[in-house]
């Protein structure tokens, strides 16, 4: 079960703001756009739910990075420089561009790899400072997919995994992967991609390794080519492990969270700072919000055998929840 942590702690509540405002939110991506049209839209619907419609009470900035790591302090600073009232960032990246650049603006995370790790917090108990949001545990959900794919194929011995050598939290997850894969008796072998014209050699030297099995790491890179890196899996005959969409895609599993929930729970998050919420307030009432939300399991049935279904075959579309409920704060 993968843990994710939603901190709704001490963020600076925006000031100044009377009723019939018009509130600037700046939303800062690693990727583009157009790879993540469905998630922007899951933060738009959640906040329109609570009544923010664009161009009536609210305006969204958006920068993209366009996969460009490097890029992003650079777009967090011209955010800040427009005095947004919030700023709403996902992935790793995202995040310590968006800490980086402001102490003050309160920052908003739609799904990072673990906050604690990276730094972007100092601890679940007592983060401090002016972010707020979910913070997904990657490194338990990485050594997760090894384990199902254990299961699937109990003969394999060589993994492939790819990463990208920008993303902060690799070190962590990388870590949690190999401590599983001995407990597993695999061996690692790390491929780096950073960019999509990479994609191809990366599964060049996949395939010529003869590995026997290959796994993605979540990256927002990553996560925005789903269907291609699945379709170059599925062209080099490899049996494949992603994001919980990815068995959708054409992999063989696919098992992660919904990143479009997560986008749609982080207008909870904006609205109650736009709303004033005050750090002693949040202290009081959402000190610490834990939720073990569970993640959702994928098979393609064309692909792998069944995992987890109590020998039940699944569609890729029918998901298993593999969690334990969760606990959400008060409204």
């Amino acid at each position: 079960v993968v843990l994710a942590v939603s901190l709704m702690l001490a963020p600076l509540a925006a000031e100044g703001q009377q009723p019939g405002s018009v509130y600037r939110i700046g939303f800062l991506g690693p990727s583009s756009a157009s790879t993540h049209a469905n998630r922007v839209e899951a933060l738009r619907a959640g906040l329109r739910e609570l009544g923010y419609v664009e161009g009536k009470n609210i305006d969204i900035e958006y920068r993209w990075a366009e996969g460009k790591y490097d890029r992003l302090p650079v777009l967090a600073a011209e955010l800040v420089r427009l005095k947004v009232d919030v700023l709403v960032t996902f992935g790793t990246s995202g995040a310590l561009a968006a800490k980086q650049s402001t102490a003050t603006i309160p920052i908003v995370m739609a799904g990072t790899g673990d906050a604690v790790s990276t730094g972007l917090i100092s601890s679940l108990a007592r983060p401090g400072g002016n972010i707020t949001g979910s913070t997904l545990f990657i490194p338990e959900l990485m050594a997760k997919r090894l384990e199902l794919f254990k299961e699937v194929m109990p003969r394999s011995r060589r993994v492939a995994v790819l990463v990208n050598p920008d993303n902060s939290s690799n070190a962590a997850v990388l870590r949690a992967m190999e401590s599983t894969a001995r407990s597993l008796k695999v061996e690692l072998q790390k491929i780096e991609a950073r960019k999509p014209s990479e994609f191809a050699s990366a599964f060049s030297a996949i395939s010529k390794s003869g590995v026997d099995v290959f796994v993605v790491t979540d990256d927002p890179l990553f996560n925005a080519h789903t269907q291609t890196i699945a379709d170059l899996a599925k062209k080099k005959r490899l049996p494949s492990a992603g994001p919980g969409e990815f068995a959708e895609a054409g992999g063989s599993i696919g098992y992660g969270v919904s990143f479009p929930d997560e986008f749609r729970r982080a207008a909870t998050y904006v609205d109650k700072i736009l709303k004033g919420t005050k750090p002693a307030d949040l202290a009081k009432s959402y000190a610490c919000w834990i939720t073990r939300r569970g993640c959702t399991l994928a098979w393609n049935p064309n692909q792998a055998s069944p995992v987890a279904t109590g020998g039940k075959r699944r569609h890729p579309r029918a998901h298993e929840n593999t969690g334990i409920g969760a606990d959400e704060p008060e409204a």
